[in-house]
């Protein structure tokens, strides 16, 4: 809810909605529609001062909309990027009389523009941190020779590894880019780090060439080139060479790969590595809305294997994935599995089950915060314990449930109504202003709603008796929430035409004569009315297409 907040903040100016036409309407029907509100808001028609002044104002906003919808390129603008697609810097330099793809394609280059001129005066800052866990006494204590060791009752944790690395990129040009990398790794209390500047300058649409600098305190200085090429519009490669200057002499490396589109959702790929470790790899990946598949198989000194994996990404608004894999070669077999979810707007919370002969069994639990990674790697034992893998298990599922309930649900519904509280505050004025408008529209529109009655009376037609827009409570549990909501009663009777009343799928807000009495809240419209003397009620969706009357609305007088 926060994010459609931000995306939409104050723009409730829906034109679509204003003049109660479909988003595909023909030029007749937004004709039609527009001489309609023109006759019941035309100033001409009113002699009280008060009501000739609001009469203008809302003539000219039915004629804005009107202008907007009827032209096709500001209707294509509209369409896509909303009012203040209207309004970008630049629109003034493009030319008139394009199709609505050639004014997606000027609009995406002028934010482009924009977007790359922000990016020349700020940073793009990415970081990693990982702690190694050993937590292997949980499971493999020496319980006979050294039991009444002083201090053994208790198992002992410890932190055997640490890695934390950062990067900076930074812009120069248009085509050139600065990037500084460094990290700092510690095992068991030996470590190192190093440090990187690499320049890379995009030569043209198909690729880019980089050079990469490094100093460190363990293998020396270092110095590399690699190259990125698109050799068709299916296919591309990369290149890289580097040399590492040590106290042992210098050691070369080499790598490449080969990429290809197999299909939409699959790529292949070759990869040839010669240095220190020489491996020859394959791999196909393929990834689609609902899975991730992946089967590689690498030939080489010292890592010989064959993997494959599988996720499976559920369609729900936290983006939850199940993931497994099974790895195969010379060092064993390891096989992983675990899940991972989005636990607010920009994290991801992960974690993996790892077991295998000879590593044991792990737990690996990853945080993805923004741009930062917190890797948590805990070694629970060398063995393959079943109350290891249990406890890998079940332990962090609990625990995420747990936290899910006391703290991340809480902190998350705390955030959107501060969220809500702060759009409320920031729209105040302009619901203010649509609520006058509102009323100044229901006051214009009575001399209409009479005729309409009467005529619609004359006929035993359809007639509104009362009609609710807002936020309805019905629940019981939901008793202490306060229903907020307006009488559209007039506003819809005026929208009546031969005695039937359509609502296309836009916001009601955006109707003449109504408003957003609850912002950022779930809204519903509830009709009461009459048709050929039966009673007739609906509840319809805030933006649900309504069509009045209708058999299934009829109440039933026996009931």
């Amino acid at each position: 809810m926060a994010a459609a907040l931000e995306e939409d903040e104050i723009d409730n100016d829906d034109y679509y909605s204003l003049l109660n036409v479909r988003r595909e309407a023909t030029q007749e029907e937004l004709k039609a529609s527009y001489r309609r509100l023109c006759m019941l808001y035309h100033p001409d028609k009113h002699r009280d001062p008060e009501l000739k002044r609001q009469a203008e104002q809302l003539f000219n906003l039915v004629h804005q909309a009107y202008e907007v919808l009827s032209d096709p390129q500001s209707r294509a603008i509209y369409d896509i990027y909303g009012k203040r697609g209207l309004d970008v810097e630049g629109w003034e330099v493009v030319e008139r009389k394009r199709t609505a793809g050639e004014i997606r394609e000027e609009f995406e280059r002028l934010q482009r523009e924009r977007e790359e001129r922000r990016l020349q005066q700020r940073t793009n800052p990415k970081g990693t941190i990982s702690v190694g866990v050993d937590a292997t006494d949980l499971f493999d204590r020496y319980e006979e020779d050294y039991e009444e060791i002083s201090g053994s009752g208790l198992p002992h944790i410890e932190i055997n590894r640490m890695h934390i690395s950062q990067s900076i990129e930074a812009p120069l040009t248009t085509s050139d880019t600065a990037i500084l990398s460094g990290s700092l790794s510690t095992h068991n209390g030996n470590g190192g780090g190093n440090i990187n500047l690499a320049l890379r300058r995009v030569t043209s649409a198909k690729g880019w060439g980089e050079i990469e600098l490094g100093a460190g305190d363990t293998h020396g200085p270092l110095f590399g080139l690699k190259i990125f090429r698109n050799l068709t519009a299916r296919c591309f490669m990369t290149a890289q060479c580097g040399l590492q200057f040590s106290s042992r002499g210098v050691r070369p490396g080499v790598s490449t790969m080969l990429a290809r589109h197999l299909d939409k959702n699959t790529m292949g790929y070759l990869q040839w590595r010669w240095g220190t470790q020489s491996s020859m790899n394959t791999s196909i990946v393929r990834d689609t809305k609902s899975s991730h598949f992946t089967f590689a198989v690498q030939l080489g000194i010292p890592h010989t294997f064959i993997m494959m994996s599988y996720q499976y990404k559920f369609q729900d608004d936290d983006q939850t994935k199940i993931k497994g894999s099974v790895k195969s070669g010379f060092f064993g077999t390891v096989v992983e599995y675990g899940a991972e979810t989005k636990i607010s707007r920009h994290s991801v919370l992960g974690a993996t089950v790892s077991v295998g002969v000879p590593q044991g069994v792990s737990l690996k639990i990853k945080l993805n915060r923004a741009s930062q990674t917190y890797f948590f790697p805990i070694h629970l034992t060398d063995q393959l314990l079943p109350s290891a893998v249990f406890y890998a298990t079940v332990g962090p599922l609990v625990f995420y449930l747990a936290i899910q309930r006391l703290v991340i649900k809480p902190y998350v519904r705390a955030q959107k109504e501060q969220d809500l509280e702060k759009h409320r505050e920031s729209a105040a004025s302009d619901i203010a202003k649509k609520k006058q408008e509102a009323e100044s529209a229901v006051l214009l529109m009575q001399e209409s709603v009479r005729r309409i009655i009467e005529a619609e009376e004359s006929k035993m037609g359809l007639i509104i008796l009362n009609a609710w827009y807002g936020k309805f409570v019905t629940d019981n549990s939901r008793r202490h929430e306060r229903a907020r909501v307006i009488d559209v009663t007039v506003p819809l009777q005026c929208l009546v035409k031969d005695s039937k009343l359509i609502l296309t799928e836009a916001s009601k807000a955006g109707l003449p004569g109504f408003y957003d009495p609850c912002v950022g809240e779930e809204k519903s419209l509830k009709v009461l009315y009459q048709f050929r003397g039966v009673m007739h009620q609906v509840l319809s969706g805030d933006t649900e297409a309504l069509r009045i009357p209708k058999q299934s609305h009829r109440i039933d007088n026996d009931t």
